[in-house]
């Protein structure tokens, strides 16, 4: 597996020689093609270097252990930073996910519940954009429907990252892991004897398609108007502004009415039905794989929950990884990191076991 580090540090210093290219220079797109794939490969370039500087050190370590025994103190030091180098590099030459890089469209939807359940998709969303906030990336809400006491029947959420980001830093790379059922164990604002309630919300991940990678036919797609429902500006519930776009060919509907404009409702809902398609050809590439993707439940059942966020005890658990935390409040307000870090880690250890056999 180490050997293949001898590929990839080639293949980076071929990019830094196109990336001095005229030819490439004065061409944007393919400027920025060989940029980011360089960056990509920078760590594990980075490592391959650092575990060759320490297997050198310990090398000459060990000769001059031959004719001065007081050098052979520093060898256990020494073995164990080529231990480390080495396990650094061997993580950062597991196949990463091809989309690891993108941005991507994430949805909100209440399930089990009612109004409790709307209530807390309303958490989640905001969860979810604080999290963003967080990291630096940049929100805009394509579409929402509110529910009667302010929480979200559903929503949908373009999440993007700004300039390139260093390699498991895109939204993909980490929110992937959030798509499932979210289940909520607390007293509901609308509970008058102050007892527990549990109830259900999904989430859906999908990374976004640029409009050239996924090819939609305009005769596959049926294209209806309708008056916007809810809160909204002026023009809302006026005009038939919301749009509903149905594809044909697999049944995926999707409606946007966030937007004044009919026009930016259609472009909005075709943003979304790119990610869609685009998530379906890829679960039908990998039908025999058990990645995060496919695991995205589809229904919205309490049973097949993926995460659970007890208010009581101010507890959150990851029912994938077995993390625990008692830092619930700070969780919904947007401290993410160190839950998806141990899905991270999982799906890590699984790629790396495939590969080693162990």
């Amino acid at each position: 597996m180490l050997d293949s580090a001898e590929a990839i540090v080639a293949e980076h210093a071929e990019l830094e020689r196109r990336m001095a290219d005229p030819v490439v220079a004065s061409d944007p797109d393919r400027a920025r093609e060989v940029a980011k794939r360089y960056a990509a490969l920078g760590p594990t370039v980075a490592a391959h270097h650092a575990w060759v500087r320490a297997l050198e050190d310990l090398g000459a370590a060990r000769e001059l252990a031959l004719e001065e025994p007081a050098f052979a103190e520093e060898l256990p030091a020494l073995e164990a930073t080529v231990t480390a180098a080495e396990d650094r590099l061997r993580r950062l030459l597991i196949p990463r996910d091809p989309d690891d890089d993108r941005d991507v469209i994430l949805e909100v939807k209440a399930g089990e519940g009612g109004e409790e359940s709307a209530l807390f998709a309303g958490d989640l969303l905001r969860m979810y954009l604080r999290h963003a906030e967080r990291r630096g990336w940049r929100t805009d809400v394509l579409d929402a429907t509110e529910s009667d006491l302010g929480g979200y029947k559903d929503a949908r959420v373009s999440i993007k990252a700004r300039g390139n980001p260093q390699p498991g830093d895109a939204p993909w790379a980490r929110l992937k892991f959030e798509g499932g059922v979210h289940r909520v164990q607390r007293v509901p604002v609308t509970e008058s004897q102050g007892r527990i309630h549990t109830s259900a919300a999904g989430v859906w991940v999908m990374p976004e398609a640029e409009e050239v990678e996924v090819s939609i036919d305009p005769n596959d797609l049926r294209i209806d108007v309708f008056r916007s429902s809810g809160p909204g500006g002026q023009s809302v519930n006026t005009t038939d502004s919301a749009v509903r776009i149905t594809h044909v060919p697999t049944g995926v509907v999707v409606s946007c009415q966030n937007e004044k404009s009919q026009l930016q409702n259609r472009e909005a809902a075709l943003r979304v039905l790119r990610a869609r398609l685009h998530q379906l050809a890829m679960e039908e590439r990998q039908a025999a794989d058990a990645d995060a993707r496919s695991s995205q439940v589809r229904t919205v059942d309490r049973s097949e929950r993926i995460r659970t966020y007890n208010y009581p005890e101010n507890r959150i658990s990851d029912h994938r990884t077995g993390f625990k935390a008692h830092n619930l409040d700070a969780v919904l307000d947007g401290d993410l990191d160190p839950v998806i870090q141990s899905c991270v880690d999982a799906d890590e250890a699984a790629r790396l076991a495939a590969l080693t056999g162990r």
